[in-house]
């Protein structure tokens, strides 16, 4: 019997197990899904479906240069117990690893890669998800090759950042700007720049800004007998505010707040006698756009003592 692309499809969503499973479990089970169902359960494969639909806000972001290859990755668990297993923070960055190694396209062709033990990564998440008793998903990863890295992991994976500096010949290595992309890494994690640079801003969101400063500026009594020329100044003042409040380069070098980040960079450059730029930043934090559950532990004693 032929097995389509949508039996596959209607197996994964029924038990959570991985695609390729799926599809030997069809294929021995000859179409049936029932059978294919209990297979993978025989295999102990399908005992993660009911984890699988539990929201997993927790886990950790981690961040790491791998044989020269920068790597982001975000991996979930329901709880935040589970960021302190050291088999959960070794599969992480193995996970990781693979990262590095394999250059992955996407999600699927990650999970479809050969973790390193004989196991995809998505029999690996498996094995993780019957191992630790929690819902464990793999969220997203990050993988640069371009540029000198420097990655900085915040609170044991609660923030995961890495930076891409551009450099001129001589400086791949040196270590003072190595030092400088950490600092960079860790400003980005403690202030989350909305933007790395002020040309990012898009002119809505700019003219936004002074629509709402220009508001703001005309409810002010102390500016009712102002002329329209020095209130546009005000509001041109502010906007720069905006800029260094938001924009990475435009910020307080959080080391020196006498400069700026890219006055920092700048500086470093003109010492060492070559050229230093920020190419790139990616900032993972653990569960960042995931709704997390609210727990009433009073309906749940409830639940279980039957009432």
């Amino acid at each position: 019997m032929a097995i389509t692309a949508k039996d596959v499809q209607t197996l994964r969503e029924m038990t959570g197990v991985g695609m390729m499973d799926c599809k030997k479990a069809l294929t021995e089970a000859e179409g049936n899904l029932d059978r294919a169902v209990e297979l993978l359960r025989e295999k102990g494969m399908a005992d993660s479906k009911k984890k699988a639909g539990r929201i997993a806000a927790e886990g950790m972001a981690y961040a790491a240069v791998i044989d020269g290859v920068g790597v982001v990755v975000e991996v979930n668990s329901e709880t935040d117990f589970v960021s302190q297993n050291e088999k959960f923070v070794t599969f992480v960055k193995g996970i990781a690893q693979v990262v590095a190694k394999e250059n992955p396209a996407d999600m699927d062709d990650l999970l479809a890669k050969p973790f390193g033990n004989g196991r995809t990564v998505q029999e690996e998440q498996q094995e993780m998800v019957l191992v630790i008793g929690e819902n464990i998903k793999l969220r997203r990863f990050s993988r640069h090759t371009e540029g000198l890295h420097a990655a900085y992991v915040h609170a044991g994976g609660k923030i995961g950042v890495l930076v891409n500096l551009k450099v001129s010949a001589g400086l791949e290595g040196n270590e003072k700007v190595l030092e400088l992309g950490r600092d960079i890494a860790m400003q980005i994690a403690a202030l989350n720049p909305i933007f790395w640079d002020k040309s990012q801003v898009d002119p809505a969101t700019l003219e936004h800004e002074r629509e709402i400063l220009t508001a703001q500026a005309k409810e002010d009594p102390k500016n009712a007998k102002k002329p329209a020329e020095i209130i546009a100044k005000m509001i041109e003042g502010r906007v720069g505010k905006y800029y260094k409040e938001n924009c990475l380069l435009q910020q307080e070098f959080v080391k020196d707040n006498s400069m700026s980040v890219e006055q920092q960079i700048a500086a470093l450059a003109k010492q060492l006698g070559g050229e230093i730029s920020l190419l790139d930043a990616v900032r993972f934090e653990k569960g960042e756009g995931i709704e997390k559950k609210e727990e009433n532990f009073a309906e749940e004693i409830a639940k279980q003592l039957g009432k």
